[in-house]
């Protein structure tokens, strides 16, 4: 495993993470998600994994602390998000100050330490101010519940003035970005995130790297029995996958197979080439998927400047790639 900066700080995390997003606690049980997160810290030398309270309401973050109550803490790095409605409460939701204190209080708990290396502001609450919300981040790291704050889907624009404020006021910067980043999906990182992240100095560790399991080719044929997009609550996933899409993933299928790789591992490996990525979050709802997505760490140097060609040359003039 190499491992990466994140941004200009001095906490190094590995270019492949692991997530729990939409599989641990909903899609798979607790045993299958210590396989996948034990097989990827002890035999690939991953270090960072991801949460969020709103993740499998608030279960994944309690199956992520059993796990964890075996493992060297100081040796992981955990991060959690919060935002989106956790309750009726009209306060238990946005990035107001009540609900920041109050659910890292609940993250904690769960995931059973006493701090987060990150956490993340999980989108843009138009309704608190933005000084409030980045005050309260500083207080947390100055109380030692959090040791780098982040936001995630937030515009450029956002982030700049979330660091002026912070600069103005001398509180902590936000220090990374968790935007959706993939072949698929890639405008508004690299037009946009990349050149902010490069002035400011904050590192993006991006989910969504096989655009929801397009670009492994599963779907080529349509939507097997089991898989994430025929479960009852993505149901929201299925637009995304049209006859444009699917006849680039049979393309890139032929630049992967000639090195050797699987197209996921293609997509996985395409992603490191951005320096201002730090971390990939991978998923895997079984050991085997662990296995196969860690294989990308031997096809990334195979991506010569002539291999990143062909696959630019299948990917742009696309409609349907998403800004």
């Amino acid at each position: 495993m190499n491992y990466r900066k994140l941004g200009r700080s001095g906490l190094k995390v590995s270019e492949f993470s692991l997530g729990f997003w939409a599989t641990y606690g909903s899609q798979v049980g607790a045993d299958v998600a210590k396989d996948c997160m034990t097989t990827a810290y002890h035999e690939y030398g991953v270090n960072f994994f991801d949460n969020a309270e709103a993740y499998a309401g608030k279960g994944a973050e309690e199956i992520m602390g059993e796990i964890i109550k075996d493992m060297d803490r100081a040796k992981l790095v955990i991060s959690s998000k919060l935002y989106w409605p956790m309750s009726d409460d009209p306060n238990d939701r946005g990035l107001s100050r009540k609900h920041i204190m109050e659910s890292v209080e609940g993250t904690l708990k769960r995931l059973g330490t006493d701090y987060l290396d990150m956490y993340f502001c999980h989108r843009y609450d138009e309704e608190t101010p933005l000084e409030e919300t980045v005050r309260a981040m500083d207080d947390l790291i100055h109380q030692g519940k959090v040791l780098y704050w982040g936001t995630s889907e937030w515009r450029a624009g956002q982030i700049t003035n979330a660091c002026n404020l912070a600069n103005q006021g001398g509180w902590y910067r936000p220090q990374v970005e968790q935007p959706q980043y993939n072949m698929f999906h890639r405008h508004n990182v690299e037009n946009e995130l990349a050149p902010n992240a490069r002035d400011l100095g904050y590192g993006l560790v991006v989910w969504s790297p096989l655009a929801s399991g397009i670009l492994t080719g599963k779907y080529n044929d349509g939507v097997p029995e089991g898989s994430r997009i025929s479960m009852e609550n993505m149901q929201w996933l299925r637009k995304r996958i049209t006859p444009d899409k699917i006849e680039k993933v049979k393309q890139l299928q032929v630049v992967a197979a000639d090195l050797g790789a699987t197209v996921s591992q293609l997509a996985l490996a395409w992603l490191l080439r951005a320096p201002e990525v730090s971390s990939v979050i991978t998923g895997a709802s079984r050991v085997e998927q662990v296995h196969e997505n860690m294989k990308a760490l031997d096809v990334a140097p195979k991506l010569t400047p002539d291999v990143l060609q062909r696959i630019e040359d299948i990917l742009q003039n696309d409609p349907n790639v998403e800004a």
